[in-house]
């Protein structure tokens, strides 16, 4: 099955996952791609996203899997005509005819920036990097069953915590992201918890790559 890898950025990190999805279908229609259907009692588009992205996560490591319903053989400009008809801060960024199957994708780097209005307090990013060194640190996490706890450390490989500029530090890390499954923004929030006087005024996560468990890049 043809593979997508995409960018989403900008206002469009605003978008949820089911409105990429119909974006999508949408996009490939326009673009004179038809897709094939799954069969069953409500046939479906056959596109599929890896990893659904959280609402104001940007990332430029977006796989989405698809199939046509049409002969088509001229993969390297298929980026181009659905680039077209996409909306900006969604991008098309390489096609593949085949990948690396997805139960073979386990980690992810990502980047969390904290934001401080009155300038990255003292002592902020030898404390954050003791935290995160810790090993043991349990954090909320929301499930179908209601909060329940888990401890975040297992699902972290490495991590650097850097400041950028006299507001902002930056967390580059290295974490699992399927089974088990490490969101990104837990990290803030066990900062919140275990550091209230680090707290940053505003935090955003960005995907940056994607990796098997060999730590060789995910396509």
């Amino acid at each position: 099955m043809p593979r997508l890898l995409f960018e989403k950025k900008g206002n469009s990190v605003w978008m949820s996952h089911l409105d990429l999805m119909r974006l999508f279908q949408r996009a490939f229609k326009r673009a004179g791609l038809p897709l094939k259907h799954t069969q069953g009692f409500n046939p479906r588009p056959s596109v599929s996203i890896a990893l659904p992205l959280s609402v104001g996560v940007e990332s430029h490591c977006e796989i989405l899997d698809f199939d046509l319903d049409c002969d088509f053989d001229q993969w390297d400009i298929l980026p181009n005509h659905l680039n077209a008809v996409l909306v900006d801060g969604v991008k098309v960024l390489q096609v593949y005819q085949t990948g690396k199957k997805i139960r073979d994708l386990a980690l992810m780097k990502s980047v969390i920036m904290l934001d401080y209005d009155k300038g990255v307090p003292d002592e902020a990013l030898n404390e954050i990097t003791k935290l995160l060194s810790r090993s043991s640190l349990t954090v909320e996490k929301k499930t179908k069953n209601g909060p329940q706890e888990q401890d975040i450390v297992p699902m972290i490989r490495a991590f650097t915590v850097n400041q950028e500029g006299e507001r902002q530090l930056a967390i580059h890390i290295l974490h699992c992201c399927q089974n088990p499954t490490l969101n990104p923004m837990q990290i803030p929030a066990a900062i919140n918890k275990y550091l209230p006087e680090y707290k940053a005024d505003f935090s955003k996560c960005c995907r940056v790559e994607i990796f098997d468990n060999c730590e060789e890049i995910f396509r």
